[in-house]
């Protein structure tokens, strides 16, 4: 099993960027999958996630980037996006790619490495 982000990098404020999350070793399209962030000094935390296949693409967002991020996948490819709009410097994290679970009741078992977003004002 293995999910790779890319994408991450430094922008300005009001600024945009795009992550990818590339899947592989398992069926990817069985599973919700999500993205979260961790600030420095600051705990892991949920920024949105998309339904696994068959669920019509369910989406969930945390309440500090709804109307600014929005999560979207293709399972043809086994990748999972997040788009990143108006961001602002508290968006400063890092964000993993998760996935592994087919119910919202907690992060799944499968984790990325990461990708750095830093956003200056």
């Amino acid at each position: 099993v293995q999910l790779v982000e890319s994408g991450g990098g430094l922008v300005q404020s009001g600024g945009s960027l795009r992550l990818s999350c590339a899947a592989s070793g398992f069926t990817f399209s069985s599973y919700h999958t999500n993205w979260y962030r961790q600030a420095p000094g600051k705990e892991r935390e949920l920024v949105a996630g998309i339904s696994r296949l068959g669920l019509g693409r369910t989406t969930r967002y945390a309440d500090p980037v709804k109307g600014r991020f929005t999560i979207s996948r293709d399972n043809a490819v086994n990748l999972v996006y997040l788009q990143m709009n108006y961001l602002k410097p508290e968006d400063t994290a890092v964000y993993y790619c998760n996935t592994g679970r087919a119910d919202w009741v907690t992060a799944g078992p499968y984790w990325g490495q990461g990708t750095q977003v830093t956003v200056s004002s």
